[in-house]
């Protein structure tokens, strides 16, 4: 028999003294869980618990938010009929006494015929200052070139002027901001025929 040189270490080579896991009868599996169970690392439901309190919140301020932002669309929406309905609102209003003054002067029994018409005058003139108010504008036309955007040719008729000038207004036409809100009926020059 062999005698063991060093008498600290035993024949299984662990110090004299100190029990390993294997030599006390325990596989080193379940060392090693017993030490991660001594551990105090976080616990699963607890950690489960916390995750599903958040998604709550965050499903309930995505809700919130999704029906605020459906508000706003809706009140737009609202706000969007409201103007398109009341637009003219302004305009209406500017024209009131307008009506208002050829309703009086209509009433009024025994006017002259100057009368009648210095009260045409200045309705005409309370017109003419509601349509600047509102920006309607008159469209240029008689002598000028003939624009189609702007005039609407209803003759051509022979006259002294270039081909395509407009000779004559048949009823004015109109502008609001830029926009054709009626078109100027027109005559326009013909162009002069050559002899040959």
């Amino acid at each position: 028999m062999a005698t063991n040189e060093n008498p600290g270490i035993a024949a299984t080579g662990t110090p004299v003294g100190e029990v390993s896991p294997v030599a006390a009868g325990k596989p080193e599996a379940e060392t090693v869980a017993a030490a991660a169970a001594a551990d105090p690392g976080p616990d699963i439901a607890a950690l489960l618990k916390k995750v599903e309190d958040e998604a709550a919140e965050l499903r309930d301020a995505w809700l919130r938010s999704r029906a605020e932002i459906e508000n706003v669309r809706k009140q737009a929406a609202v706000d969007v009929a409201r103007a398109h309905k009341y637009a003219i609102e302004r305009l209406a209003g500017e024209l009131l006494p307008v009506r208002d003054a050829l309703e009086s002067s209509l009433a009024a029994e025994n006017a002259s015929l100057e009368t009648l018409r210095a009260g045409v005058e200045l309705t005409l003139k309370q017109l003419a200052a509601t349509f600047e108010k509102a920006q309607i504008v008159e469209i240029g036309a008689a002598g000028l070139k003939f624009d189609p955007h702007r005039h609407q040719a209803m003759a051509m008729v022979d006259a002294d002027l270039p081909a395509n000038t407009v000779v004559q207004v048949f009823q004015k036409g109109y502008l609001l901001n830029d926009r054709v809100l009626r078109p100027a009926m027109v005559a326009v020059a013909k162009a002069k025929e050559s002899s040959a």
